[in-house]
């Protein structure tokens, strides 16, 4: 199996421009996004969404509204990329009258759902939107693959954070008793950077992030050009999955928008994408 390759990173070159066509036939492009709001909004741009979200063969989707959005999602996938995509979604989830969706979807020429859907039952109550998963097969190596995905609260206090940023450990545990000798990996917003302590539970398991600050970040500030805060993330154990370029796609230069307008009409959150090489 090839080795993890934690320190390549690639922003906005190569892949996501001119030369996307030239992508090797074998390598999956896997992404996690934060749609603000999907469905929520009348201003959403769905064309925009399509055309970012076309770069990608399987996506995790956070802050899903409604059924609607990720619907109108998936058939904007399928104008830009002119093939059949699958969607997969949980019910809406929240301890408040305020809830979102999780959702997968994915290239029906390159993702297969195999099994195991589910939202996490959190014995403990500690997580105020429960985490998603769901295992799935990549047509193009024959590898299975377990994917989960989840938005942790932005809360008061960084403690309400930090204490289901802990809890993930326990629910990594669960995540690899469910889908046993399966790659897993954990995408989402974590609404904290990875050099944060609260991580250490998770780290001690051996389990890492793919994307670190010197990286960049993830979420698009209000000043002009500039992002915030490295959030978004995908977490996995190192070399259980062969990993290639890792990255941020920062979409609002890609189509032209300010950051008021791409915050407006697409999200405040920019894609983040792992290229899941042949093992």
């Amino acid at each position: 199996m090839r080795r993890l390759l934690l320190g390549l990173v690639l922003l906005v070159v190569g892949f996501f421009g001119v030369q996307a066509a030239k992508l090797p036939a074998n390598e999956l492009v896997i992404a996690s996004w934060n749609i603000q709001h999907l469905g929520q909004s009348s201003k959403k741009d769905y064309q925009a969404l399509g055309k970012i979200g076309a770069k990608f063969d399987f996506i995790a989707v956070q802050e899903v509204m409604n059924i609607e959005g990720i619907e109108a999602f998936k058939a904007a996938l399928e104008t830009a990329t002119g093939e059949p995509w699958q969607a997969m979604y949980s019910h809406l989830i929240g301890r408040s009258t305020y809830k979102e969706m999780y959702a997968f979807v994915w290239r029906e020429s390159a993702v297969e759902y195999l099994d195991g859907a589910v939202v996490y039952l959190d014995p403990g109550d500690l997580f105020a939107r429960e985490p998603y998963s769901a295992r799935f097969r990549n047509l193009k190596s024959g590898q299975a693959f377990a994917a989960s995905t989840v938005h942790i609260i932005y809360g008061k206090l960084i403690g309400e954070r930090v204490a289901e940023l802990e809890e993930l450990a326990s629910y990594w545990g669960f995540l690899e008793e469910i889908y046993e000798n399966t790659p897993v990996m954990l995408m989402g917003d974590f609404n904290m950077p990875p050099r944060h302590k609260g991580w250490q539970t998770l780290k001690d398991l051996g389990v890492a992030p793919l994307l670190v600050e010197s990286m960049g970040a993830t979420t698009l500030s209000t000043h002009e050009g500039k992002y915030a805060n490295l959030y978004d993330n995908i977490w996995l154990r190192p070399n259980s999955l062969a990993v290639g370029e890792v990255g941020i796609v920062k979409f609002p230069q890609l189509l032209g928008l300010t950051h008021k307008q791409a915050r407006s009409s697409v999200s405040d959150h920019a894609p983040i994408y792992m290229h899941l090489l042949k093992p």
